[in-house]
């Protein structure tokens, strides 16, 4: 396991795109105020973010999706490629990350930038997660379906648990400067959604320019741009003969795959876990989360 994850403070990185001094320039980043997050645990829109959030901020021009690779468009800071296209950018800056609240660089905190927070149901994650780690061969072998689950709620997997992920971001004391919203609420009412981002990020959007926008981000299109699908990285990278990148882009899809038994263990594990931290899922409103 150490061959292929960098360990930062208990969380695993792939060392494929993280570096001691990758981990160094994230945590000495000086953030703007103009700034702009995405934060996301792994496997949870952390794509769609790249392509929604440029489109806003450049008034619908579509040139940066269609030339510019989503890793370089929008990269993520704790990753190696931030320190050499963070300082090309022009302001607002567009960036992502994996990383749980506490962890953030200190100029973060003290700023005034904004960053959207997207959640999605841990059981799309884990089985989104499942398979890009069949397909990317820079992360260990998940094993069976069943294995992965207790390696999932174990948090033996890419930045760490995903109850503790959420929860951290949750308590976040950052005011108007964060907006929260779910992958499921994007698949329902895209549209909707990205009024909101234009709200909250203070860009006014014409009805033409939302539709526009809207069209472009949706699932079959994204598939298709080669500067989104990670169709330009190597095969012998990510084996897309075992899975696409980009595979189904729905809610729901865990419904393939859990036994009912595995559904019922992982339920529980969640739900023991975010007791008490009274937040709300779309995906649990005819189990509301016991506080």
């Amino acid at each position: 396991m150490e061959c292929k994850y960098l360990n930062f403070h208990g969380l695993l990185l792939p060392r494929i795109a993280h570096s001691e001094e990758s981990i160094k320039y994230f945590e000495n980043f000086q953030v703007n105020d103009d700034d702009v997050f995405a934060i996301t645990y792994p496997k949870s829109g952390t794509t769609w973010m790249q392509e929604i959030l440029p489109l806003i901020l450049n008034g619908g021009d579509f040139t940066p999706v269609k030339t510019i690779p989503n890793w370089d468009r929008v990269p993520w800071l704790e990753e190696t490629r931030a320190a050499l296209v963070m300082d090309k950018m022009t302001p607002p800056r567009l960036m992502v990350s994996h990383m749980p609240y506490e962890f953030m660089p200190p100029s973060f905190f003290s700023s005034k930038a904004k960053a959207i927070y997207v959640a999605r149901n841990p059981k799309d994650v884990l089985v989104s997660s499942f398979f890009f780690h069949q397909m990317a061969t820079f992360l260990d072998d998940p094993g069976t379906f069943d294995e992965f689950v207790d390696t999932f709620l174990a948090g033996q997997v890419l930045f760490g648990k995903w109850t503790d992920h959420v929860k951290s971001w949750r308590k976040a004391d950052l005011g108007d400067r964060i907006l929260y919203v779910t992958y499921e609420e994007m698949v329902k009412d895209l549209k909707g959604v990205v009024r909101r981002f234009s709200d909250f990020l203070g860009q006014k959007m014409s009805e033409e320019t939302l539709e526009q926008v809207v069209s472009h981000c949706s699932f079959n299109t994204m598939k298709t741009n080669a500067m989104s699908n990670y169709s330009l990285v190597p095969q012998e990278v990510m084996d897309t003969k075992k899975s696409t990148f980009l595979r189904k882009g729905i809610s729901g899809d865990w419904k393939n795959h859990f036994s009912p038994e595995q559904e019922e263990k992982f339920t529980a594990a969640i739900r023991e876990e975010l007791r008490g931290s009274n937040i709300p899922f779309p995906w649990d409103e005819d189990q509301p989360v016991a506080v």
